[in-house]
């Protein structure tokens, strides 16, 4: 069973094509949108499709807690319902859909798929030369401060085994930024966590106004020294 989720916050603009495109390339999979109570109507489009879908659910919290601790909500439920693999991906057509069934090909004897935009094969389309600068460094400060090998681990797009998951103490996570896909990489390879990648075209944004900012790339270099520093110390 596999289920694909997607944190969302005033994404009525790329949602709808976004879910019929995901079940054009797995049409056996479930899809759960987690939406923190935007005020665009994306919310209210969600409860029309679980009506209308028995594959579609949706969970709405109260108000922008964080892309991290929604993730963090899809994989408990993910654990919760039973499901052998969960899926993440941006809301914003920045992941193509059309990767999917790769990650799901590369699964085998492996707990965590990433889609990468740094492996061979893997490219990013929009993003200006400085922020392409920005992100290879925080990628290559990743790799030193905490030992994580894999090329790209700031990308959502991931696909991870449900039952390793289910070892994680969530309680221990932390970060609610964009931070989390570092730490969750962490945590998963002090337990053991297999990992391989897969190249996938980056694309910015289709449409609506992108969350990252200044103070998601300061919160990231603290949560990195954080984990640093537990690693260094072996806790």
């Amino acid at each position: 069973m596999l289920l694909v989720a997607i944190a969302t916050y005033n994404e009525i603009e790329n949602l709808p094509s976004l879910v019929a495109a995901i079940r054009q390339q797995l049409p056996d999979a479930d899809v759960l949108v987690v939406d923190d109570n935007s005020p665009d109507g994306t919310g209210r489009w969600c409860d029309e499709e679980a009506a209308r879908s028995p594959w579609f659910s949706v969970i709405h919290r109260a108000g922008k807690l964080g892309l991290g601790s929604a993730s963090w909500t899809a994989m408990q439920t993910a654990i919760e319902r039973g499901y052998e693999w969960l899926i993440t991906l941006d809301a914003d057509w920045s992941h193509p859909p059309e990767a999917l069934p790769r990650l799901v090909a590369a699964s085998k004897d492996v707990d965590v798929v990433i889609g990468s935009r740094y492996c061979p094969g893997g490219e990013i389309h929009g993003w200006p030369f400085g922020r392409r600068v920005v992100s290879k460094i925080m990628n290559l400060a990743t790799r030193v401060a905490i030992g994580v090998s894999v090329r790209d681990a700031s990308t959502a797009c991931r696909l991870y085994r449900v039952a390793k998951l289910a070892e994680l103490d969530f309680g221990d996570l932390k970060a609610t930024g964009y931070a989390y896909l570092e730490e969750i990489l962490w945590q998963l390879q002090r337990r053991g966590a297999r990992f391989a990648e897969v190249p996938i075209v980056f694309t910015d944004r289709r449409a609506g106004a992108s969350k990252v900012g200044v103070g998601e790339a300061v919160g990231k270099a603290k949560v990195l020294a954080r984990l640093a520093g537990r690693r260094m110390s072996g806790k």
